[in-house]
């Protein structure tokens, strides 16, 4: 008997159908199935929000899109419990499997025919200025973001590379994303594509006021501590949700997270298979 929980989108009635008849076809197979509501957006910043919910479960699915799938990642981020996602969104990129193939997906993983992918995320701390205690501590899967608040023209932002001072940025935002994330707001501000099998950071700034332009590839064994000067705060922003404002003089300090994100794979498609399929890229 396995303990699954579901995770639906709330605002897709055809997820949440799909959650429930899943539920059911469960239960009727004597198994445990526990529906969960998706994370709010404030939730999704602290570390493990409804951890007590997840405790015990065996499996985790989400059905949404990779909105979905990164918040209920965060659900169980510093537990080793597996994430399959079901994609009923736009792109589905973190996803694994589409709605009509769920049940084969789940018989598949109790069947033990299944691929566990380790995906690196990023822990996030901010500590207040002259304090080594943080004020806020989260994981994302995807990035870290120090963005321009809304009427602000740039943030200004001083940064370090493992406890060495490296460049300060005059930008729109400065993005520390994982090789998970690399294909999402570092992509479109121009960052490399990095595959999901490296462990890494990058540093990416966005509209950067400045001659140096480029992204930093850094070791997972670095971490990134961004200083925030000039005399606006900036928004922090992690995997997509605004988690209130970062102020002049306090840090933003990243690394790699403590624990893996586990997602449920099936060894399919490849990363490159993925990456032409999602993107709609031809051989050409």
């Amino acid at each position: 008997m396995a303990r699954i929980g579901l995770v639906p989108h709330g605002e897709r009635p055809r997820a949440v159908e799909v959650a429930k008849e899943t539920a059911l076809w469960l239960e009727s197979r004597g198994h445990v199935a526990v529906l969960l509501p998706e994370l709010s957006s404030q939730a999704a910043c602290q570390p493990e929000g409804g951890a007590d919910a997840v405790g015990g479960l065996d499996l985790l699915v989400s059905l949404g899109g990779d909105g979905t799938m990164l918040r209920t990642v965060g659900m169980v981020a510093r537990r080793a419990i597996p994430v399959l996602g079901v994609n009923f969104g736009r792109f589905g990129y973190l996803t694994s499997a589409e709605p009509e193939g769920l049940h084969e997906a789940i018989d598949r993983f109790l069947a033990g025919d299944y691929v566990l992918e380790r995906r690196m995320t990023v822990d996030a701390a901010v500590l207040p200025e002259g304090s080594r205690t943080p004020r806020l501590r989260a994981t994302a899967l995807n990035d870290a973001v120090l963005a321009r608040p809304a009427g602000a023209h740039t943030v200004h932002v001083r940064s370090w590379v493992d406890g060495r001072q490296f460049l300060s940025y005059t930008a729109d935002a400065i993005i520390v994303s994982t090789a998970t994330g690399s294909t999402g707001y570092n992509l479109s501000a121009r960052g490399p594509i990095v595959s999901p099998k490296v462990r890494c950071l990058v540093l990416t700034p966005v509209s950067p006021h400045m001659l140096f332009d480029r992204s930093l590839v850094l070791d997972a064994s670095d971490d990134v501590s961004l200083r925030v000067d000039g005399r606006f705060a900036a928004d922090l922003i992690l995997d997509g949700e605004f988690c209130g404002q970062v102020d002049v003089g306090e840090r933003l300090v990243c690394r790699a997270g403590a624990h893996d994100a586990l997602l449920v794979g099936f060894g399919d498609h490849s990363f490159e298979w993925v990456l032409k399929s999602k993107f709609r890229l031809s051989d050409r």
